[in-house]
């Protein structure tokens, strides 16, 4: 089993936005490689990549047309290799996105499945049995093919759903049980296109929507026969390539009991990172609503269940943000992303960088959407490494999505300013890694009770944080002549008298 994660920074790259090396408006596999000491530098030792497989790209490259192929529109194979040869050279490991729900409706196998005689290909995705039978509680498409029936597809019409199986089947004439031969041979098919890519270099994967395998297979907190799946893919993994990682996009603790090394925290309502950072309904708020109407008590209670359930078998995949949600700004000043990025990772779990957010990049939310990427597209915007043209992104006369320059809101104005919140990750993530608590399961709330100054412990360190725009204090025992060993915003002070003062918008770490 793979010990490197606990301790590992993520960096996650849109490659159609980071780095622009051919100058035809879209990033580039060379792109992403001449950045590679930037992130280095930044204190990411892993990248995650979203998909880079060779695609018609009707939903940002989720719609996969040739799994054991890469994309043109980001380079060449060689191109690729060089790519993970030149990160791991730098000591930055990297896992690929593994789609393993849906194809494209352009793969080849969905065509050879959709043609009208038995073959190969034909149980490999989820056929109905006439062009009339439109079953409930699914997503059929009629009339593309000419062969008889409809195709379920996971989420856009142009994502045809493989073919795992169902585990209660509700309609026999066309539903296959997941221990069916044909299930099995998906299973197989899925093995394959890990062990390409693994072989090939690649240190793991992110695996999209993890619980959409087995159809009919009960809600998402249990999902028995998904997690089957799972179990016997990661037995497979843990033989053949041990060091290899699967990070998965459940959600749900059930996905470390289904074998996955680590699960995303997502932006779902009510959950943790919501919580904390975006959860508005009925007058409640984010525990970081500078107005003090959140909740540290909701925050500490639903953390501490998800890390509870995880904590002896797996870790918690924590994010900024990624490709499908909103970046937290401008919605938050410089001054508050740095509180909630201190917060966010000093908490257990591995920590998880968009691109784009160690400078505060701005959701766009007036950009119409490109290549379906609809509300996300806001979060998709070329990376902003300068103010030149295109703001250092591509020579382009027309970049895929529009650029801002920004002069405040880039790298390189940023890296000369020892204030900035670039270089306040840097020094986050230096913090982290020279702490071995950080890396641990360690966690003890001291402290949550509505907006007051939200107290937690990690092993021999303790952080405090207060969101607001106001100095508060805190009773908590924290001996006057402690060390101050990280804080952003003012010093918190501990009293003679058992308190804590708590500066604005601050978090502190004593040891």
């Amino acid at each position: 089993m793979s010990n490197w994660l606990k301790s590992a920074i993520f960096y996650e790259i849109y490659p159609n936005s980071y780095m622009d090396a051919n100058g035809d408006g879209y990033g580039d596999l060379k792109g992403i490689t001449s950045k590679l000491d930037y992130i280095k530098e930044l204190g990411a030792d892993a990248i995650w990549l979203n998909p880079h497989y060779d695609s018609p790209f009707m939903d940002g490259g989720y719609d996969v047309r040739d799994y054991f192929k890469v994309s043109p529109r980001f380079g060449t194979e060689a191109d690729f290799d060089e790519f993970i040869s030149a990160a791991h050279a730098r000591g930055i490991r990297v896992i690929l996105d593994l789609v393993p729900g849906h194809t494209s409706e352009q793969n080849p196998d969905f065509l050879r499945s959709a043609e009208n005689v038995r073959n190969e290909m034909y149980d490999r995705f989820i056929w109905t049995n006439h062009e009339w039978q439109f079953p409930e509680g699914f997503k059929a498409i009629s009339g593309r093919h000419d062969r008889t029936g409809n195709y379920i597809v996971n989420y856009y019409s142009t994502q045809p759903s493989l073919n795992y199986g169902f585990n209660e089947i509700t309609e026999p004439d066309w539903q296959m049980s997941y221990k069916s031969d044909a299930a099995k041979a998906t299973r197989e098919w899925l093995k394959s296109v890990i062990r390409f890519w693994l072989d090939r270099g690649a240190d793991g994967f992110r695996v999209d929507m993890a619980d959409s395998l087995v159809k009919n297979d009960g809600p998402q907190s249990e999902k028995p026969a998904t997690s089957e799946v799972w179990r016997d893919i990661r037995k497979m993994l843990d033989n053949e390539y041990p060091d290899a990682v699967l990070v998965s996009e459940w959600s749900n603790p059930q996905a470390i009991r289904a074998g996955f090394h680590a699960d995303f925290m997502l932006d779902h309502h009510g959950n943790p990172y919501n919580r904390l950072v975006r959860y508005e309904e009925a007058g409640e708020h984010s525990y970081f609503d500078i107005q003090g109407r959140g909740d540290a008590a909701e925050f500490a209670k639903r953390f501490s269940e998800w890390h509870d359930a995880v904590k002896d078998n797996g870790n918690i995949a924590i994010i900024s943000c990624n490709h499908d949600t909103p970046r937290l700004a401008p919605h938050y000043t410089v001054d508050q992303l740095k509180a909630i990025y201190a917060t966010l990772f000093t908490l257990p779990g591995v920590p998880f960088m968009y691109y784009g957010d160690e400078i505060g990049m701005k959701y766009q939310s007036d950009l119409p959407s490109v290549e379906c990427g609809f509300a996300r597209t806001g979060s998709r915007t070329p990376m902003q490494w300068n103010t030149t043209k295109n703001a250092g992104f591509s020579a382009a006369e027309r970049t895929f999505l529009p650029t801002e320059t920004d002069k405040a809101v880039n790298v390189e104005a940023q890296l000369k300013d020892k204030k900035s919140l670039l270089n306040f990750v840097k020094s986050l993530f230096e913090f982290r890694k020279a702490n071995k608590e950080l890396c641990s399961t360690d966690l003890e709330f001291v402290h949550a009770v509505g907006a007051e100054p939200l107290v937690y412990k990690r092993g021999g360190l303790t952080v405090v944080v207060n969101p607001l725009a106001v100095k508060q204090t805190v009773t908590v025992d924290i001996p006057v002549k402690a060390t101050v060993v990280f804080s952003t915003g003012k010093e918190a002070k501990p009293n003679k008298n058992g308190t804590v003062a708590v500066p604005p918008v601050s978090v502190t770490v004593f040891k």
